[in-house]
């Protein structure tokens, strides 16, 4: 009988152990986590994708030699080397805002495209869109890891040119809205291309575009040395538009050009518009 009893006195308290046990484990479902599940504020968000599209783009070595070597080398070329008639006294006068306005391009658009194009392709965007950073969201990364870039491209190509014997005019908050409306038309055609085409074309279209303005664009070679009819064409280009207008602040002195500005306006609206309604995220 002893023997029973504590048998039975023992399995009672086993009994009531295992429900302490459960109503712990209960409790610790309806607890507090540290840290607290769920998606970080918005703007951390945007700055971490930042930083990590900054850091993807940096360490591409094909991405460099588009954005910062082929500049480089250009703006050392031919303001050492006389083979394009400029119509400057020094040439470097004349090509340091043309290839300041092609690190732009080449950043904004061919490597903003072929970049996110690839992306596309294999599903990167596709992943990203459904997690809790927004779609705007991580356009506007992007666009912000274009223009930390650019900000880094910018400060090279303006020691290099000014080891070259560049003597700028002008003033630098003249050169900020080109600049900014400038980045806004080539990213919106580059995203418009790379949502829009299969990333081998994007690549292909991307390329051939950068060769193409960088002959036609007034970069290097003046809009003046092309046909009247061509050269009016030319000039309504994002490429031309920035060039020119830089040009006309940093070379000349001149105020704010808001033809140039214009067209670049109208570019930036039609670029990020159609890349809206377009884009297509698989």
């Amino acid at each position: 009988m002893t023997t029973s009893a504590s048998g039975t006195g023992t399995s009672g308290t086993d009994t009531r152990g295992t429900g302490a046990r459960g109503a712990g484990t209960r409790g610790t479902g309806t607890g507090t986590y540290a840290p607290a599940p769920g998606a970080a504020p918005l703007m951390r968000m945007i700055a971490a994708q930042t930083a990590f599209e900054t850091k993807l783009l940096l360490r591409n070595g094909e991405q460099l030699l588009l954005t910062v070597i082929i500049p480089s080398l250009l703006l050392v070329l031919f303001s050492t080397v006389d083979i394009i008639d400029t119509g400057a006294d020094r040439a470097v006068d004349f090509l340091a805002p043309g290839v300041l306005a092609l690190a732009v391009m080449s950043t904004a658009f061919t490597g903003q495209a072929i970049a996110t194009g690839f992306e596309r392709r294999y599903g990167v965007l596709k992943r990203l869109a459904v997690s809790p950073l927004p779609r705007w969201a991580l356009m506007t990364a992007k666009t912000l890891s274009v223009l930390v870039t650019e900000v880094l491209q910018i400060v090279l190509l303006t020691v290099i040119a000014f080891t070259l014997g560049w003597s700028p005019e002008g003033s630098p908050l003249a050169v900020l809205p080109l600049l900014v409306l400038g980045t806004a038309a080539f990213s919106g055609l580059g995203l418009l291309m790379a949502g829009t085409l299969r990333a081998e074309a994007t690549l292909a279209a991307a390329n051939l575009v950068f060769l193409l303005l960088l002959v036609g664009g007034g970069v290097i070679v003046p809009l003046d040395e092309f046909p009247d009819a061509a050269r009016s064409v030319l000039g309504l280009l994002p490429i031309s538009a920035l060039s020119d207008g830089l040009r006309e602040v940093l070379q000349h002195g001149a105020a704010l050009p808001w033809g140039d500005l214009g067209i670049l306006a109208v570019w930036s609206a039609l670029g990020l518009g159609a890349a809206g309604a377009f884009f297509r995220w698989e």
